[in-house]
């Protein structure tokens, strides 16, 4: 499926190519919750790197790498290796990727302006990390993972026969 997202000023324009692009793993880690998550969560899809064209406003797209805990020095922190693109003028978060994964980015679905597909069940990861004032829905169709699940987005997708390739 083609993506065309942009940023809320309209500085940034881009498309992408993304074989997983149904919203359904909502993230509530402190990185998302903090950089792109207004409800307590961000939600990123799937894309293929190398169809992703900044259309418009390459100038205004900026980087940043969160700060990530060092596991084997408590109290220190570095640098975590995934980059998240943002728009410098208005902060709209726009994509992040990975260099441990080049042949995938990670549009915001935030930040997407192609109606998108409504998932058939919402999967809750990264709980361990959630706000305290967040309600995280229960019931059927809600799937919770205090961390991880055990699947990527193109197995779940593939899954539930929604895979576009």
């Amino acid at each position: 499926m083609k993506l065309d997202g942009s940023c809320r000023c309209g500085a940034v324009r881009f498309s992408l190519n993304s074989p997983t692009p149904v919203p359904f793993m909502h993230c509530y880690c402190s990185i998302c919750r903090k950089s792109a998550g207004g409800g307590g969560f961000a939600i990123n899809l799937g894309g293929d790197a190398d169809t992703l064209q900044v259309l418009q406003g390459k100038e205004a797209v900026a980087t940043w790498r969160a700060p990530m805990e060092d596991q084997d020095h408590p109290g220190k922190t570095h640098l975590g290796p995934s980059h998240r693109h943002f728009c410098s003028r208005c902060g709209t978060a726009l994509w992040a990727e990975d260099p441990a994964w080049p042949e995938l980015v990670h549009p915001f679905a935030s930040a997407i302006d192609t109606p998108l597909p409504v998932p058939p069940e919402r999967v809750h990861i990264m709980l361990d990390f959630k706000a305290p004032w967040v309600t995280v829905p229960t019931g059927p169709g809600e799937v919770h993972f205090a961390r991880y699940p055990d699947y990527s987005l193109e197995d779940w997708h593939r899954r539930h026969g929604l895979l576009d390739r």
